[in-house]
């Protein structure tokens, strides 16, 4: 395990330089945001860990105006933000983001070696397999050498998908690796529960369930994959009974029927949370809308030819020999990837998050395929032809962290807000109520409840309500060619209560609130300027 300390230490230091070197580039003119990459999601995390350092406990967000009654959801988000107060709230809450990362992002890390271990006897080939399950790629990165960045309609799997690969989750999201640290040692609690027919059912159901309500509060939607992964895995033991015994062949029993009840027993923990997250996402009408936006499709088939297919062929190899020698939980793998496209392109809007893990199930078949000496074909990997392939699999990782140290050195928006940007929003952080809601930029709007408690009206993709129809109301609003009617009524339909002017906003048009008799200046510095809403119902 000290291979493995060494190895989650050096991953995790270089996921850590691009945010390190924002650190040292911010000054006197610019704030990094605490992100280099998806940096609207970033400011949104931070901002459910400062609802959370204001004392909520249940997901509301503030990026939209619309009523909301409150659910359980992103929890460690708001658990975190409970361990913060102020002063410098959103400097301990971006430091508590990456503290969460480092720790997720290890225990993935020590999670994927674990599962690789669980399947492969030889130490070397445990190693390798973690190296390519933690740092591999596709081969999309070659498009970018040939000119060609999005071929099929879209970027490369290893480029934007988390769930496709897990460099992105231990890089930039924290409770993605979470929930697949989560995943794999929860499946790793079955194959083991599996591995020995005499292993009592609750004590071993009750783990099992421990490591899926986890999942689920870490990434609900994954908690289904798990429940999906097993049924998968019945299946495939109850069609290998039924084949056995159409041949009359003398095997190891595959008794499916009890690792469905040790599932059904394990269900039990998580059970509860997934029928509340049902029942809440069919009744609450925000939930409804912010499902209706929250489009997460896969990509072009294509698309995940490029990113798995350099190891098909090990893989392929590695599937007689692991049956062999472990057919009950070499099943679960072949299971899972059999499932794969029915996964990817399920009829659901956050379709590309279904495939969670299943790239560690290909990896730990292609070690097996690298462990046996037939069919000679594919003598020429073995020994140092395995490196050349593993290879081939880094470049979306150091693309990745190029692309954040670049992004890091040059500050500007989105990555870095400007300071005079951050002392105004400090101002409604002070005399600004808990919850009020603010017009301004939808880039503004992103930024600013990460660091004040305030709702806006658009800032964020799925969680701003009628985004699509409101992001050009909002550049009307500012536009000197709108009638002030308008603008009064979309003040008192959005109950807005300041208007915040500053360099974003003035991109959006020349109107210049201070002639609004509707508007009183409250703060002036610089660029920015914010405005109270003097409107009958806004006093």
């Amino acid at each position: 395990m000290c291979w493995v300390a060494v190895f989650a230490s050096l991953v995790l230091l270089l996921t850590s330089l691009p945010y390190l070197v924002g650190y040292a580039r911010q000054g006197e003119t610019w704030a990094f945001t605490g992100f280099v990459l998806g940096v609207e999601d970033g400011n949104s995390y931070i901002a459910k860990m400062l609802r959370g350092a204001s004392g909520d406990w249940t997901f509301r967000t503030p990026y939209t105006d619309v009523p909301q009654r409150g659910v359980l959801a992103f929890l460690p988000y708001y658990l975190l933000g409970k361990l913060a107060a102020p002063p410098g709230l959103h400097e301990q809450l971006v430091a508590l983001y990456h503290l969460f990362r480092l720790l997720a992002g290890g225990m993935a890390i020590w999670a994927t070696y674990d599962f690789i271990a669980f399947f492969t006897p030889r130490l070397a080939l445990r190693r390798f397999g973690l190296v390519l399950a933690v740092l591999g790629g596709g081969l999309g990165w070659m498009g970018l050498l040939l000119g060609e960045p999005a071929p099929f309609g879209s970027l490369p799997l290893e480029l934007y998908s988390p769930e496709s690969f897990g460099f992105l989750s231990i890089y930039a999201l924290p409770h993605l690796a979470l929930a697949r640290s989560a995943l794999l040692w929860g499946l790793l609690s079955y194959l083991r529960a599996a591995r020995d027919p005499a292993s009592p059912l609750i004590p071993s159901g009750v783990k099992i369930g421990g490591w899926w309500l986890i999942l689920a509060l870490a990434q609900p939607i994954t908690a289904a994959v798990f429940g999906a992964i097993l049924a998968a895995h019945w299946a495939a033991l109850a069609l290998g009974q039924a084949l056995a015994r159409r041949r009359g062949a003398e095997r190891e029993s595959l008794d499916w029927k009890r690792l469905a009840r040790l599932g059904l027993i394990s269900a039990l923990l998580p059970g509860g949370f997934i029928l509340y997250n049902l029942v809440a996402f069919a009744t609450d009408p925000f939930l409804r809308a912010w499902t209706s936006q929250n489009i997460i499709t896969s990509p072009h088939p294509l698309h995940y030819l490029l990113a798995y297919g350099l190891w098909v062929p090990l893989a392929v190899a590695g599937v007689k020999p692991l049956l062999r020698e472990r057919s009950r939980e070499g099943l679960l793998l072949l299971a899972w990837l059999a499932i794969l496209p029915f996964l990817a392109y399920a009829p659901m809007p956050i379709q590309r998050r279904l495939p969670e893990g299943v790239w560690v199930a290909l990896v730990v078949l292609a070690c097996a395929g690298l462990a046996v000496t037939q069919p000679a074909w594919l003598g020429f990997l073995r020994g140092r032809g395995k490196y050349a392939l593993l290879a081939l699999s880094l470049p979306g990782a150091l693309l990745l962290i190029s692309a954040g140290v670049s992004t890091a050195s040059q500050a500007g928006l989105p990555s870095f807000r400007p300071r005079q940007e951050v002392a105004a929003i400090d101002y409604l952080r002070l005399h600004a109520g808990d919850g009020q809601v603010v017009l301004a930029a939808y880039g503004t709007s992103n930024a600013l409840p990460a660091w004040s408690p305030q709702r806006v009206v658009i800032g964020h993709g799925p969680e701003s309500i009628g985004l699509e129809a409101l992001r050009p109301q909002v550049s009307a609003f500012f536009s000197a060619s709108t009638q002030d009617e308008f603008r009064r009524r979309f003040l008192l339909e959005h109950q807005v209560s300041f208007v915040f002017w500053g360099i974003e906003e003035r991109r959006l048009g020349d109107w210049n609130p201070a002639t609004a008799s509707y508007l009183r200046s409250e703060y002036r510095a610089g660029d920015y300027e914010i405005f109270r809403v003097t409107l009958p119902s806004n006093e």
